[in-house]
């Protein structure tokens, strides 16, 4: 099966190359990479150059927010299998494709891992560990859901479900998978493996107020897909992250 791997990037030069080279360096023989840039200010491009010819594909433009670059990755993605790795991620080692890969047969859509977060200086350095577990039927509504850098999916459920709403500002990737995974009940793999490095400090929980406005997403969610959550799943999604830390 072929994989298509999908970053998104802006003004990622400092991040970007640990990204490509964790996706180049990849023992998985049949990857398209695909590199989506919102018309960088800084050095990003040209680090990309530097790798042009083990790229698939680079487009740079200015674009609605990482929601739309990443639909624009999906559409031209020619992969049976589609995932997102963002520019400031990387793959814990060099047999994470061939895993996942592993893991996909004619019935299964979907496979989701592990990640880890480690410190944006200090790579080596583990500050939470995302746990994911397996899936159960109603998990989302306990709080639950896997971590979207680790989210693997086959082109068709894009094609039959839709992509990313450019409706939310941080919540899109948890509205995806709500809908992927507790809506359309697309069967899924769990592949017990840390495979994604994120490093801290990603958008929806840089401050109280940007979670508050995450949490507020998450409830839009459940409402864009006319679904009802658990008395608890918007108190529960919280309190699961904490104890990620408790894990590490």
């Amino acid at each position: 099966m072929k994989v298509s791997i999908i970053t998104v990037s802006y003004n990622s030069e400092k991040t970007i190359e640990d990204t490509i080279k964790s996706v180049l360096s990849q023992d998985y023989p049949n990857i398209e990479y695909v590199i989506i840039d919102g018309a960088s200010k800084d050095s990003t491009l040209q680090i990309v150059e530097k790798y042009q010819d083990k790229i698939a594909q680079v487009i740079s433009e200015k674009d609605k927010g990482i929601y739309d670059a990443m639909n624009k990755g999906i559409a031209i993605a020619t992969g049976d299998i589609i995932g997102i790795l963002n520019s400031d991620d990387f793959y814990a080692d060099s047999t994470v494709i061939s895993s996942i890969v592993a893991q996909f047969t004619p019935s299964i859509q979907g496979v989701y891992a592990d990640l880890v977060y480690v410190d944006a200086i200090d790579t080596n350095r583990i500050t939470r560990l995302w746990k994911s577990g397996n899936y159960h039927q109603g998990d989302f509504k306990k709080g639950w859901m896997p971590p979207h850098p680790t989210f693997f999916v086959k082109s068709e459920c894009y094609q039959k479900y839709g992509n990313y709403s450019l409706q939310l500002k941080s919540a899109a990737d948890y509205e995806l998978m709500l809908r992927l995974i507790h809506k359309e009940q697309i069967k899924i793999n769990y592949l017990p493996k840390v495979i994604v490095k994120m490093r801290t400090g990603g958008a929806s929980n840089a401050s109280l107020k940007n979670r508050i406005n995450a949490n507020k997403e998450d409830r839009m969610a459940w409402r864009m897909n006319g679904l009802k959550p658990g008395l608890f799943t918007f108190i529960r999604k919280p309190i699961s992250k904490i104890i990620q830390f408790i894990r590490k």
